[in-house]
Protein backbone atom coordinates (compact mmCIF):
# COMPACT_ATOMS: atom_id res chain seq x y z
CA UNK A 1 0.00 0.00 0.00
CA UNK A 2 2.87 2.39 0.74
CA UNK A 3 4.30 1.74 -2.73
CA UNK A 4 0.95 2.44 -4.39
CA UNK A 5 0.46 5.64 -2.39
CA UNK A 6 3.92 7.09 -2.96
CA UNK A 7 4.82 6.01 -6.49
CA UNK A 8 2.55 7.58 -9.10
CA UNK A 9 4.02 5.70 -12.07
CA UNK A 10 3.72 2.33 -10.43
CA UNK A 11 0.19 3.14 -9.26
CA UNK A 12 -0.98 3.77 -12.84
CA UNK A 13 0.81 0.63 -14.03
CA UNK A 14 -0.81 -1.44 -11.31
CA UNK A 15 -4.37 -0.13 -11.81
CA UNK A 16 -4.15 -0.79 -15.53
CA UNK A 17 -2.78 -4.25 -14.87
CA UNK A 18 -5.65 -5.15 -12.54
CA UNK A 19 -8.37 -4.29 -15.05
CA UNK A 20 -6.56 -5.62 -18.13
CA UNK A 21 -5.64 -8.99 -16.69
CA UNK A 22 -9.08 -9.63 -15.21
CA UNK A 23 -10.37 -9.03 -18.73
CA UNK A 24 -7.80 -11.47 -20.11
CA UNK A 25 -9.22 -14.27 -18.03
CA UNK A 26 -12.79 -13.43 -18.97
CA UNK A 27 -11.54 -14.05 -22.51
CA UNK A 28 -9.73 -17.28 -21.58
CA UNK A 29 -12.72 -18.88 -19.91
CA UNK A 30 -15.06 -17.77 -22.68
CA UNK A 31 -12.82 -19.02 -25.51
CA UNK A 32 -12.07 -22.40 -23.93
CA UNK A 33 -15.70 -22.97 -22.98
CA UNK A 34 -16.89 -21.88 -26.43
CA UNK A 35 -14.42 -24.21 -28.13
CA UNK A 36 -15.62 -27.19 -26.11
CA UNK A 37 -19.30 -26.25 -26.41
CA UNK A 38 -19.14 -25.98 -30.21
CA UNK A 39 -16.93 -29.01 -30.89
CA UNK A 40 -16.81 -31.15 -27.73
CA UNK A 41 -13.16 -31.93 -28.48
CA UNK A 42 -10.05 -31.33 -26.42
CA UNK A 43 -8.21 -31.04 -29.72
CA UNK A 44 -9.99 -27.74 -30.37
CA UNK A 45 -8.73 -26.34 -27.07
CA UNK A 46 -5.28 -27.63 -27.99
CA UNK A 47 -5.56 -25.91 -31.37
CA UNK A 48 -6.44 -22.57 -29.76
CA UNK A 49 -3.52 -22.85 -27.35
CA UNK A 50 -1.15 -23.89 -30.12
CA UNK A 51 -2.21 -20.85 -32.16
CA UNK A 52 -1.44 -18.69 -29.14
CA UNK A 53 1.90 -20.37 -28.51
CA UNK A 54 3.04 -20.10 -32.11
CA UNK A 55 2.16 -16.40 -32.15
CA UNK A 56 4.15 -15.66 -28.98
CA UNK A 57 7.09 -17.70 -30.22
CA UNK A 58 7.36 -15.66 -33.41
CA UNK A 59 6.52 -12.33 -31.78
CA UNK A 60 9.09 -12.67 -28.98
CA UNK A 61 12.28 -11.92 -30.98
CA UNK A 62 10.63 -8.97 -32.73
CA UNK A 63 9.25 -7.57 -29.49
CA UNK A 64 12.58 -7.94 -27.70
CA UNK A 65 14.57 -6.05 -30.32
CA UNK A 66 12.01 -3.24 -30.61
CA UNK A 67 11.70 -2.86 -26.83
CA UNK A 68 15.47 -2.48 -26.56
CA UNK A 69 15.58 0.15 -29.34
CA UNK A 70 12.36 2.18 -29.18
CA UNK A 71 10.11 3.91 -26.64
CA UNK A 72 8.79 1.06 -24.51
CA UNK A 73 5.76 3.00 -23.29
CA UNK A 74 4.55 3.75 -26.83
CA UNK A 75 4.96 0.12 -27.85
CA UNK A 76 2.89 -0.97 -24.84
CA UNK A 77 0.09 1.49 -25.67
CA UNK A 78 -0.03 0.34 -29.30
CA UNK A 79 -0.15 -3.29 -28.15
CA UNK A 80 -3.14 -2.54 -25.90
CA UNK A 81 -5.10 -0.73 -28.61
CA UNK A 82 -4.52 -3.49 -31.16
CA UNK A 83 -5.61 -6.11 -28.65
CA UNK A 84 -8.79 -4.16 -27.86
CA UNK A 85 -9.87 -4.39 -31.51
CA UNK A 86 -8.98 -8.08 -31.70
CA UNK A 87 -10.87 -8.87 -28.47
CA UNK A 88 -14.09 -7.50 -29.96
CA UNK A 89 -13.58 -9.72 -32.99
CA UNK A 90 -14.24 -12.83 -30.89
CA UNK A 91 -17.95 -11.96 -30.91
CA UNK A 92 -18.03 -13.06 -34.56
CA UNK A 93 -16.64 -16.48 -33.55
CA UNK A 94 -19.57 -17.39 -31.28
CA UNK A 95 -21.87 -19.14 -33.82
CA UNK A 96 -21.12 -22.80 -34.52
CA UNK A 97 -19.06 -23.43 -37.61
CA UNK A 98 -16.70 -20.51 -36.98
CA UNK A 99 -14.13 -22.30 -34.87
CA UNK A 100 -11.43 -21.20 -37.31
CA UNK A 101 -11.96 -17.64 -36.05
CA UNK A 102 -11.04 -18.75 -32.53
CA UNK A 103 -7.69 -19.96 -33.86
CA UNK A 104 -7.05 -16.84 -35.94
CA UNK A 105 -8.04 -14.29 -33.31
CA UNK A 106 -6.32 -16.14 -30.46
CA UNK A 107 -3.09 -16.17 -32.43
CA UNK A 108 -3.35 -12.49 -33.38
CA UNK A 109 -4.18 -11.49 -29.79
CA UNK A 110 -1.17 -13.33 -28.42
CA UNK A 111 1.16 -12.03 -31.14
CA UNK A 112 0.55 -8.52 -29.78
CA UNK A 113 0.98 -9.57 -26.13
CA UNK A 114 4.80 -9.84 -25.74
CA UNK A 115 5.13 -6.22 -26.84
CA UNK A 116 3.19 -5.32 -23.69
CA UNK A 117 4.19 -7.97 -21.15
CA UNK A 118 7.93 -7.83 -21.86
CA UNK A 119 7.67 -4.05 -22.03
CA UNK A 120 6.10 -3.90 -18.59
CA UNK A 121 8.86 -6.09 -17.18
CA UNK A 122 11.48 -3.93 -18.87
CA UNK A 123 10.23 -0.60 -17.50
CA UNK A 124 9.77 -1.78 -13.91
CA UNK A 125 13.27 -0.68 -12.77
CA UNK A 126 12.65 2.72 -14.41
CA UNK A 127 9.47 3.40 -12.42
CA UNK A 128 10.51 1.87 -9.09
CA UNK A 129 13.57 2.74 -7.04
CA UNK A 130 15.91 -0.04 -5.94
CA UNK A 131 14.40 0.02 -2.46
CA UNK A 132 10.94 -0.40 -4.00
CA UNK A 133 11.91 -2.96 -6.64
CA UNK A 134 11.46 -6.13 -4.55
CA UNK A 135 7.98 -5.03 -3.48
CA UNK A 136 7.11 -3.83 -7.00
CA UNK A 137 8.19 -7.17 -8.48
CA UNK A 138 6.24 -9.16 -5.90
CA UNK A 139 3.13 -6.99 -6.22
CA UNK A 140 3.19 -7.08 -10.02
CA UNK A 141 3.18 -10.87 -10.03
CA UNK A 142 0.71 -11.10 -7.14
CA UNK A 143 -1.61 -8.84 -9.10
CA UNK A 144 -1.25 -11.04 -12.16
CA UNK A 145 -2.25 -14.08 -10.16
CA UNK A 146 -5.02 -12.29 -8.31
CA UNK A 147 -6.39 -11.39 -11.72
CA UNK A 148 -6.28 -15.10 -12.63
CA UNK A 149 -8.37 -15.84 -9.56
CA UNK A 150 -10.90 -13.03 -9.88
CA UNK A 151 -11.11 -13.20 -13.66
CA UNK A 152 -11.56 -16.97 -13.64
CA UNK A 153 -14.24 -17.02 -10.95
CA UNK A 154 -16.12 -14.06 -12.42
CA UNK A 155 -15.49 -15.12 -16.02
CA UNK A 156 -16.89 -18.60 -15.46
CA UNK A 157 -19.96 -17.25 -13.69
CA UNK A 158 -20.48 -14.45 -16.24
CA UNK A 159 -20.27 -16.78 -19.24
CA UNK A 160 -22.65 -19.25 -17.61
CA UNK A 161 -25.14 -16.48 -16.70
CA UNK A 162 -24.88 -13.86 -19.46
CA UNK A 163 -23.20 -15.51 -22.43
CA UNK A 164 -19.96 -15.02 -24.30
CA UNK A 165 -20.53 -11.49 -25.64
CA UNK A 166 -20.15 -9.87 -22.23
CA UNK A 167 -16.77 -11.51 -21.67
CA UNK A 168 -15.40 -10.37 -25.01
CA UNK A 169 -16.68 -6.78 -24.67
CA UNK A 170 -15.24 -6.48 -21.16
CA UNK A 171 -11.88 -7.80 -22.39
CA UNK A 172 -11.78 -5.16 -25.14
CA UNK A 173 -12.63 -2.33 -22.75
CA UNK A 174 -9.98 -3.54 -20.29
CA UNK A 175 -7.28 -3.10 -22.95
CA UNK A 176 -8.44 0.47 -23.67
CA UNK A 177 -8.29 1.27 -19.95
CA UNK A 178 -4.80 -0.24 -19.70
CA UNK A 179 -3.61 1.91 -22.64
CA UNK A 180 -4.90 5.01 -20.85
CA UNK A 181 -3.04 4.10 -17.65
CA UNK A 182 0.22 3.44 -19.48
CA UNK A 183 -0.12 6.80 -21.28
CA UNK A 184 0.04 8.49 -17.86
CA UNK A 185 3.53 7.15 -17.05
CA UNK A 186 6.35 9.69 -16.96
CA UNK A 187 10.04 9.63 -16.06
CA UNK A 188 12.50 12.37 -16.91
CA UNK A 189 14.89 10.07 -18.78
CA UNK A 190 12.05 8.58 -20.83
CA UNK A 191 11.33 4.95 -21.66
CA UNK A 192 13.73 4.48 -24.55
CA UNK A 193 16.71 2.40 -23.39
CA UNK A 194 19.17 3.94 -25.84
CA UNK A 195 19.19 7.67 -26.47
CA UNK A 196 20.90 7.70 -29.85
CA UNK A 197 18.86 7.60 -33.05
CA UNK A 198 18.55 4.33 -34.87
CA UNK A 199 21.15 4.00 -37.57
CA UNK A 200 20.45 2.19 -40.82
CA UNK A 201 22.44 -0.89 -39.88
CA UNK A 202 20.54 -1.30 -36.62
CA UNK A 203 17.19 -1.01 -38.36
CA UNK A 204 18.12 -3.51 -41.05
CA UNK A 205 19.78 -6.10 -38.81
CA UNK A 206 17.26 -7.02 -36.08
CA UNK A 207 18.26 -10.69 -36.25
CA UNK A 208 21.84 -9.86 -35.29
CA UNK A 209 20.58 -7.87 -32.32
CA UNK A 210 18.41 -10.78 -31.22
CA UNK A 211 21.38 -13.16 -31.48
CA UNK A 212 23.41 -10.69 -29.42
CA UNK A 213 20.76 -11.05 -26.71
CA UNK A 214 21.09 -14.84 -26.81
CA UNK A 215 24.87 -14.52 -26.47
CA UNK A 216 24.36 -12.24 -23.51
CA UNK A 217 22.22 -14.88 -21.81
CA UNK A 218 24.72 -17.65 -22.57
CA UNK A 219 27.51 -15.62 -21.01
CA UNK A 220 25.63 -15.57 -17.67
CA UNK A 221 24.75 -19.18 -16.64
CA UNK A 222 22.28 -17.99 -14.02
CA UNK A 223 20.26 -15.98 -16.54
CA UNK A 224 20.33 -18.84 -19.02
CA UNK A 225 19.41 -21.26 -16.23
CA UNK A 226 16.36 -19.20 -15.26
CA UNK A 227 15.28 -19.27 -18.89
CA UNK A 228 15.69 -23.04 -18.98
CA UNK A 229 13.65 -23.36 -15.77
CA UNK A 230 10.75 -21.86 -17.71
CA UNK A 231 11.35 -24.43 -20.43
CA UNK A 232 11.38 -27.26 -17.90
CA UNK A 233 8.13 -26.12 -16.31
CA UNK A 234 6.54 -25.80 -19.75
CA UNK A 235 7.10 -29.47 -20.58
CA UNK A 236 4.21 -30.21 -18.23
CA UNK A 237 2.74 -26.73 -17.94
CA UNK A 238 1.61 -26.71 -21.57
CA UNK A 239 -0.48 -29.82 -21.04
CA UNK A 240 -2.00 -28.20 -17.96
CA UNK A 241 -3.51 -25.43 -20.10
CA UNK A 242 -5.61 -28.05 -21.88
CA UNK A 243 -6.21 -30.25 -18.85
CA UNK A 244 -7.83 -27.48 -16.78
CA UNK A 245 -10.62 -27.26 -19.35
CA UNK A 246 -10.89 -31.03 -19.77
CA UNK A 247 -11.03 -31.62 -16.02
CA UNK A 248 -13.69 -28.93 -15.53
CA UNK A 249 -15.88 -30.06 -18.44
CA UNK A 250 -15.24 -33.78 -19.00
CA UNK A 251 -13.72 -35.26 -15.82
CA UNK A 252 -15.69 -33.49 -13.09
CA UNK A 253 -18.61 -32.43 -15.33
CA UNK A 254 -18.84 -28.92 -13.87
CA UNK A 255 -19.11 -26.90 -17.12
CA UNK A 256 -17.75 -23.34 -17.48
CA UNK A 257 -18.11 -22.76 -13.74
CA UNK A 258 -15.92 -25.82 -13.09
CA UNK A 259 -13.24 -24.53 -15.44
CA UNK A 260 -13.42 -21.18 -13.67
CA UNK A 261 -13.09 -22.83 -10.24
CA UNK A 262 -9.98 -24.76 -11.26
CA UNK A 263 -8.32 -21.68 -12.75
CA UNK A 264 -9.46 -19.63 -9.76
CA UNK A 265 -7.97 -22.00 -7.18
CA UNK A 266 -4.78 -22.12 -9.22
CA UNK A 267 -4.75 -18.33 -8.91
CA UNK A 268 -5.26 -18.52 -5.13
CA UNK A 269 -2.23 -20.80 -4.95
CA UNK A 270 -0.14 -18.40 -7.00
CA UNK A 271 -1.12 -15.52 -4.71
CA UNK A 272 -0.13 -17.52 -1.64
CA UNK A 273 3.18 -18.45 -3.24
CA UNK A 274 3.85 -14.84 -4.22
CA UNK A 275 3.17 -13.65 -0.66
CA UNK A 276 5.52 -16.29 0.72
CA UNK A 277 8.23 -15.37 -1.78
CA UNK A 278 7.87 -11.69 -0.89
CA UNK A 279 8.23 -12.51 2.79
CA UNK A 280 11.36 -14.62 2.41
CA UNK A 281 12.91 -12.92 -0.63
CA UNK A 282 14.52 -9.96 1.12
CA UNK A 283 16.56 -12.11 3.49
CA UNK A 284 17.15 -15.16 1.32
CA UNK A 285 20.78 -15.42 0.29
CA UNK A 286 21.86 -16.50 -3.17
CA UNK A 287 22.62 -20.09 -2.14
CA UNK A 288 19.35 -20.30 -0.26
CA UNK A 289 17.54 -19.02 -3.35
CA UNK A 290 18.97 -21.78 -5.52
CA UNK A 291 18.06 -24.51 -3.01
CA UNK A 292 14.53 -23.10 -2.69
CA UNK A 293 14.00 -23.38 -6.45
CA UNK A 294 14.72 -27.13 -6.37
CA UNK A 295 12.37 -27.69 -3.44
CA UNK A 296 9.41 -25.78 -4.85
CA UNK A 297 9.57 -27.56 -8.22
CA UNK A 298 9.43 -30.95 -6.51
CA UNK A 299 6.37 -29.75 -4.58
CA UNK A 300 4.81 -28.34 -7.72
CA UNK A 301 5.14 -31.52 -9.76
CA UNK A 302 4.13 -33.87 -6.96
CA UNK A 303 0.94 -32.04 -6.06
CA UNK A 304 0.02 -31.71 -9.75
CA UNK A 305 0.17 -35.50 -9.99
CA UNK A 306 -2.17 -35.68 -6.97
CA UNK A 307 -4.52 -33.16 -8.60
CA UNK A 308 -4.67 -35.36 -11.68
CA UNK A 309 -5.42 -38.59 -9.82
CA UNK A 310 -7.83 -37.60 -7.04
CA UNK A 311 -11.49 -38.53 -7.69
CA UNK A 312 -12.85 -35.70 -5.51
CA UNK A 313 -13.31 -32.24 -6.99
CA UNK A 314 -12.68 -30.47 -3.67
CA UNK A 315 -9.35 -32.21 -3.13
CA UNK A 316 -8.38 -31.51 -6.72
CA UNK A 317 -8.87 -27.79 -6.06
CA UNK A 318 -6.64 -27.99 -2.96
CA UNK A 319 -3.87 -29.85 -4.78
CA UNK A 320 -3.85 -27.46 -7.74
CA UNK A 321 -3.66 -24.52 -5.33
CA UNK A 322 -0.60 -26.02 -3.59
CA UNK A 323 1.01 -26.85 -6.92
CA UNK A 324 0.61 -23.30 -8.16
CA UNK A 325 1.80 -21.86 -4.83
CA UNK A 326 5.14 -23.56 -5.49
CA UNK A 327 5.24 -22.04 -8.97
CA UNK A 328 4.48 -18.63 -7.44
CA UNK A 329 7.48 -18.83 -5.13
CA UNK A 330 9.76 -19.77 -7.99
CA UNK A 331 8.43 -17.08 -10.31
CA UNK A 332 8.87 -14.17 -7.89
CA UNK A 333 12.35 -15.27 -6.82
CA UNK A 334 13.53 -15.88 -10.40
CA UNK A 335 12.13 -12.59 -11.64
CA UNK A 336 13.92 -10.77 -8.82
CA UNK A 337 17.22 -12.30 -9.92
CA UNK A 338 16.63 -11.17 -13.51
CA UNK A 339 15.84 -7.61 -12.43
CA UNK A 340 19.00 -7.60 -10.32
CA UNK A 341 21.39 -9.00 -12.91
CA UNK A 342 20.11 -8.13 -16.42
CA UNK A 343 21.34 -4.81 -17.76
CA UNK A 344 18.85 -2.30 -19.16
CA UNK A 345 20.34 -2.60 -22.65
CA UNK A 346 19.31 -6.28 -22.91
CA UNK A 347 16.25 -6.39 -20.70
CA UNK A 348 13.65 -6.43 -23.47
CA UNK A 349 15.40 -9.25 -25.33
CA UNK A 350 15.93 -11.36 -22.22
CA UNK A 351 12.32 -11.18 -21.03
CA UNK A 352 10.85 -11.69 -24.50
CA UNK A 353 13.24 -14.57 -25.24
CA UNK A 354 12.26 -16.39 -22.07
CA UNK A 355 8.60 -15.83 -22.94
CA UNK A 356 9.20 -17.23 -26.45
CA UNK A 357 11.05 -20.28 -25.13
CA UNK A 358 8.26 -20.92 -22.65
CA UNK A 359 5.54 -20.81 -25.28
CA UNK A 360 7.53 -22.83 -27.78
CA UNK A 361 7.88 -25.67 -25.26
CA UNK A 362 4.27 -25.29 -24.20
CA UNK A 363 3.24 -25.70 -27.82
CA UNK A 364 4.90 -29.10 -27.98
CA UNK A 365 3.42 -30.09 -24.63
CA UNK A 366 -0.06 -28.88 -25.65
CA UNK A 367 0.12 -30.64 -29.01
CA UNK A 368 1.06 -33.95 -27.42
CA UNK A 369 -1.57 -33.59 -24.68
CA UNK A 370 -4.25 -32.62 -27.18
CA UNK A 371 -3.47 -35.56 -29.43
CA UNK A 372 -3.33 -37.93 -26.47
CA UNK A 373 -6.68 -36.66 -25.11
CA UNK A 374 -8.46 -38.44 -27.97
CA UNK A 375 -7.54 -41.89 -26.63
CA UNK A 376 -5.84 -41.42 -23.23
CA UNK A 377 -7.53 -40.65 -19.92
CA UNK A 378 -6.92 -37.00 -18.90
CA UNK A 379 -5.83 -38.20 -15.46
CA UNK A 380 -2.96 -40.16 -16.98
CA UNK A 381 -1.91 -37.19 -19.09
CA UNK A 382 -1.94 -35.00 -15.98
CA UNK A 383 0.23 -37.42 -13.99
CA UNK A 384 2.83 -37.49 -16.76
CA UNK A 385 2.75 -33.69 -17.01
CA UNK A 386 3.37 -33.37 -13.27
CA UNK A 387 6.38 -35.68 -13.43
CA UNK A 388 7.85 -33.71 -16.34
CA UNK A 389 7.53 -30.41 -14.48
CA UNK A 390 9.04 -31.91 -11.33
CA UNK A 391 12.09 -33.05 -13.31
CA UNK A 392 13.09 -29.37 -13.53
CA UNK A 393 14.16 -29.59 -9.88
CA UNK A 394 16.60 -32.39 -10.67
CA UNK A 395 18.33 -30.56 -13.52
CA UNK A 396 18.54 -27.29 -11.58
CA UNK A 397 19.76 -29.06 -8.43
CA UNK A 398 22.39 -30.97 -10.38
CA UNK A 399 23.70 -27.80 -12.04
CA UNK A 400 23.87 -26.06 -8.67
CA UNK A 401 25.64 -29.00 -7.01
CA UNK A 402 28.27 -29.00 -9.79
CA UNK A 403 28.87 -25.27 -9.34
CA UNK A 404 27.40 -24.31 -12.72
CA UNK A 405 25.18 -21.51 -11.37
CA UNK A 406 27.48 -18.85 -9.90
CA UNK A 407 26.06 -15.44 -9.13
CA UNK A 408 26.89 -13.01 -11.96
CA UNK A 409 27.91 -9.42 -11.41
CA UNK A 410 24.98 -7.16 -10.71
CA UNK A 411 24.01 -5.27 -13.84
CA UNK A 412 20.48 -4.26 -12.94
CA UNK A 413 19.36 -1.29 -10.90
CA UNK A 414 21.43 -0.13 -7.95
CA UNK A 415 20.42 2.61 -5.46
CA UNK A 416 22.63 5.30 -6.97
CA UNK A 417 21.33 4.64 -10.50
CA UNK A 418 17.70 5.43 -9.75
CA UNK A 419 16.30 8.93 -9.61
CA UNK A 420 13.00 9.13 -7.78
CA UNK A 421 10.77 11.73 -9.40
CA UNK A 422 7.66 13.43 -8.11
CA UNK A 423 4.44 13.76 -10.06
CA UNK A 424 4.95 15.61 -13.34
CA UNK A 425 3.02 18.78 -13.96
CA UNK A 426 0.23 17.89 -16.37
Amino acid sequence: MALLRSNRNYRFTWIGQVVSEVGDHFNNIAVFSLALANTGSGLTVAGVLLARGAAVMFAGPVAGVLLDRMDRRRIMILSDLIRAVLALGFIFAIPMGRTWLLFLLSGALMFASPFFTSGRASILPAIASSTELHTANSLTQLTQWTAVTIGSFLGGSAVASFGYELAFVFNALSFVFSAFCVSRLHVVEGFRPQREDLSEDKVLQPWQEYIAGIRYMRAAPLILGIGLIAVGWSTGGGAAQILFSLFGENVFHRGPAGIGLIWGCAGIGLIAGGLLAHAIGRNLGFEGYKRTISIVYLIHGGTYVLFSLTPRFGLALVFIAVSRAAVGVSSVLNFAQLLRHVSNEYRGRVFSTIESWTWMTMMISMALAGAASVSVDPRTIGAVAGCLSASTALFWGSANWRGKLPEPARAGVEPEEVEVHGDPVV
